[in-house]
C-alpha cells in the first residue's frame, strides 16, 4: 500500500466503512497481524505507526509485508486521538476503543508523561468494555459473566509511555518499564468507593488483558522542535529515544500474534474485511457487536468461498483427463479421486466452524454434480467415437449390401465372416471409452433386420440348416447382451469401490480438520487458564484474599465450561461423521441392488445343435 487509506469513517459522529479500503482488506489472501494504535489525541500516535510501517507518511489503516513473517501482512490500524474536546464525543471514542480492539492482535496504548492515576482514569473505556462487547449471544442471567472470557480472545496489550522523564525506580532499586507498568496496575486493600474506583480500571486492564508489556520513550528531541517530529530524519532525533523506538518495533514484529478469532482460528485480509464490515454495521445499528455472531457470519461467508475454491481445484484438476476423452473408467476414476482429495484439502484450509458438514456436504454434492456432467459428456464421446468406429468398420458391408453380393447362394455365410471379423476388430481398437459394449450391443440390434432378411434369402441354406443359423443368431446377441451388463456390472462394482475410497478420504480430513481444530481451541484454553492463574496467584500474594478466591471460582467456572464444550464438540463431531458414514452407506446399498438385478437377469439357454 503506498498511501494510507481510511478504513472506518466517523462522520458527525457515526462510524461507517470506506468500501474502497475495505475493498482493499478483501484482496489480501495472506495470514494478517493487526496492530492498532490508540491513546489520547496529541500524543504521538503517529509517530509510532510510521515507524511501524517504516514509511515517513501518516497511515489510517496501512498493509504491508511483516518484517519478520514470511507470508504474511502487517496490517497497521491508526486511531483518532481519544478525549479530543472538539470533537466532543466521549461514546464515540469508546466505539473506536472498542473496534480496536475486536480488530486487532496487538492492541497499543500510547500516553504522555508517566502511568500515575490520572492517566489509568483516563484509560476509562476500559471500564465499560462489558457494555461494549459480547463474547456470545446470552441470556440476560449469562451476562454477568461475559467479561470474565475477554481474556481468551483480546490482544496482547502494550502501554508506550512517551516524553518519560522519571526514574525506574522503586525504594531506591531499578525496575524495568514492565515492572513500572505492574507496579502501576496494583490493587489497593480495602471496599470503599474510593478504593473500589481506584481498582476498578487497573482490575479491568488486569483481567481482559493478560498479556501486557510498557516500553517508555525519552524526549526525541528539543522542545523547539517536537511540532515537526513527524517529519524530522531519524538522525536527529535523540540516541536514547531511538534506541527505545527500535526496541519497540522489534517487539512488534517478532510477539504479535497472527489475528485469531474464537476457536484460534486465523484470519487472512479478506476475512478481516468481513470482520470489520460485521461490527462497524452492528455498531450503526444501536447493538452492541457479538464476537461469536460476527465469527458465524464471517464463516458463513469464507465457507461457502471455501466450497467454490475446492469445486475451482476439481474442474481445474479434471481438466486435463477431460481433454482426452473418451477416456476409460480407470483413468476417469484416477483423475477423480485425485482431485477430490485436492479440492477437500483446498475446502480444509480455508472453511472453519462448519459445525454441522453444511458446507462440506454442499462441495461434495457440487463436485458430484460436475462429476456426473463429466461422466455423461465421457460417455457421449465414449458413443460418439464407437459409432463412428463402427461405421467405418461396416462401411464395406454396407456397400456389398447395396450391390447385392450378399443376396447369393451362400451369402449369409459370407455375411457372418464379415460380420464377425468387424466385431473383432471392434473390440481390438483401443481407447474406446465407456460402455464399448453397450454401444455394440445397439448396433448389432441394428443390424438384427438386415442379418435375417440376408438368412432368409440364402437359397443355399436349408430350412434346418437356417433354423440352426437362427439359433445361434440368437445365443451370439444373448452372448453380446451379457458383455454389456457384465461391463455396466463392472462399471457400477467400480463406482462403488470409487464411492468407499472417496468418503474415506472425505472422512479423513474431516477428522483431521476436526482435531487441528481441537488442538487449537485446547491451546486457547491453556494459555487463558495459566494466565489466569498467574493473576489469581498475585492476587494471594498482594493479600487480595476475597478477590484471590472469586477468581479461583471463575478459574472452576471456566474448566467446567470448557469440558462442556468440548463434549458437545465431541458429540456434535461423531453425530457428523456418522451421518456422512449412513450416507456412504445408502448410496452404496442402492448401487449393490442395482448389480444384483443385473446378476439376476435371465441366463442364456444353451444352444442346441441338431
Amino acid at each position: 500500500m503506498d498511501s494510507p487509506m481510511c478504513l472506518v469513517k466517523n462522520a458527525d459522529g457515526e462510524l461507517c466503512i470506506e468500501p474502497e479500503a475495505i475493498d482493499y482488506l478483501k484482496g489480501l489472501k495472506q495470514k494478517v497481524v493487526v496492530v492498532s494504535v490508540v491513546g489520547l489525541y496529541r500524543t504521538g500516535k503517529s509517530y509510532l505507526m510510521n515507524k511501524l510501517a517504516q514509511k515517513r507518511n501518516g497511515f489510517a489503516l496501512g498493509c504491508v509485508p511483516h518484517p519478520e513473517k514470511t507470508d504474511h501482512t502487517l496490517v497497521l490500524l491508526d486511531t483518532e486521538g481519544l478525549g479530543d474536546v472538539e470533537k466532543g464525543d466521549s461514546k464515540n471514542d469508546a466505539w473506536i476503543f472498542s473496534l480496536a480492539i475486536l480488530l486487532s492482535s496487538t492492541l497499543v496504548y500510547n500516553s504522555r508523561g508517566t502511568i500515575d492515576n490520572d492517566a489509568v482514569e483516563k484509560l476509562q473505556y476500559v471500564n465499560e468494555l462489558t457494555e461494549r462487547i459480547k463474547v456470545k449471544s446470552t441470556t440476560d442471567n449469562e451476562e454477568e459473566g461475559e467479561g470474565t472470557q475477554f481474556a481468551q480472545f483480546f490482544p496482547n496489550f502494550v502501554w508506550t509511555v512517551r516524553d518519560f522523564t522519571l526514574k525506574l525506580e522503586i525504594d531506591g532499586g531499578e525496575i524495568t518499564p514492565d515492572q513500572y507498568l505492574e507496579n502501576s496496575l496494583q490493587l489497593k486493600k480495602g471496599t470503599s468507593k474510593k478504593i473500589n474506583d481506584y481498582n476498578l480500571p487497573r482490575q479491568c486492564i488486569r483481567n481482559f488483558f493478560p498479556s501486557r508489556k510498557c516500553f517508555v520513550f525519552p524526549f526525541p528531541t528539543t522542545p523547539d522542535n517536537m511540532h515537526r517530529l513527524d517529519s524530522m530524519d531519524e538522525a536527529e532525533l535523540s540516541e536514547s529515544f531511538r534506541e527505545v523506538a527500535d526496541t519497540f518495533c522489534r517487539f512488534i514484529f517478532q510477539e504479535s500474534r497472527m489475528k485469531t478469532v474464537i476457536g484460534g482460528h486465523t484470519l487472512t485480509g479478506e476475512m478481516l474485511g468481513h470482520l470489520v464490515t460485521t461490527y462497524v454495521e452492528t455498531i450503526a445499528k444501536g447493538n452492541v457487536p457479538c464476537l461469536g455472531n460476527a465469527v458465524l457470519a464471517m464463516a458463513k461467508i469464507e465457507n461457502q468461498a471455501a466450497v467454490d475454491e475446492g469445486l475451482a481445484v476439481y474442474q481445474k484438476g479434471m481438466e486435463d483427463v477431460k481433454a482426452l476423452f473418451p477416456v476409460d473408467i480407470n483413468q476417469l476414476s484416477e483423475n477423480q479421486l485425485r482431485s477430490e482429495t485436492e479440492a477437500t484439502q483446498a475446502f480444509m484450509k480455508r472453511s472453519f466452524k462448519d459445525e454441522n458438514g453444511e458446507f462440506l456436504k454442499a462441495l461434495a454434492e457440487a463436485i458430484g454434480n460436475h462429476t456426473a456432467d463429466l461422466v455423461k459428456q465421457n460417455k457421449d464421446a465414449s458413443e460418439k467415437k464407437c459409432e463412428a468406429l463402427l461405421e467405418n468398420l461396416s462401411a464395406q458391408m454396407d456397400h456389398w449390401m447395396k450391390e447385392g453380393r450378399y443376396a447369393t447362394p451362400g451369402g449369409y455365410e459370407l455375411y457372418r465372416n464379415h460380420h464377425d471379423n468387424m466385431v473383432e476388430q471392434y473390440r481390438a481398437e483401443p481407447n474406446k471409452g465407456v460402455g464399448a459394449e453397450e454401444f455394440l450391443e445397439l448396433f448389432l440390434k441394428g443390424k438384427s433386420a438386415e442379418s435375417n432378411s440376408i438368412l432368409q434369402a440364402d437359397k443355399q441354406l436349408t430350412k434346418k440348416d437356417k433354423k440352426l443359423q437362427a439359433e445361434m443368431k440368437k445365443t451370439a446377441e444373448l452372448e453380446q447382451e451379457k458383455a454389456a451388463s457384465k461391463e455396466k456390472q463392472a462399471e457400477m462394482e467400480h463406482n462403488i469401490e470409487n464411492n468407499r475410497i472417496s468418503q474415506e478420504n472425505y472422512l479423513k480430513e474431516m477428522e483431521e480438520k476436526m482435531e487441528k481444530e481441537r488442538k487449537q481451541q485446547q491451546q486457547e484454553f491453556n494459555r487463558t487458564l495459566d494466565r489466569r492463574m498467574q493473576e489469581q496467584k498475585y492476587l494471594l500474594e498482594m493479600g487480595h484474599k476475597e478477590k484471590a478466591e472469586l477468581m479461583r471460582q471463575e478459574i472452576e467456572e471456566i474448566k467446567k465450561n470448557n469440558q462442556l464444550e468440548r463434549d458437545a464438540n465431541t458429540q456434535n463431531q461423531k453425530a457428523l461423521l456418522e451421518l456422512f458414514k449412513q450416507q456412504a452407506e445408502e448410496q452404496n446399498k442402492k448401487m449393490g441392488i442395482l448389480i444384483e438385478e443385473l446378476k439376476n437377469r435371465p441366463q442364456i439357454p444353451p444352444c442346441n445343435v441338431m
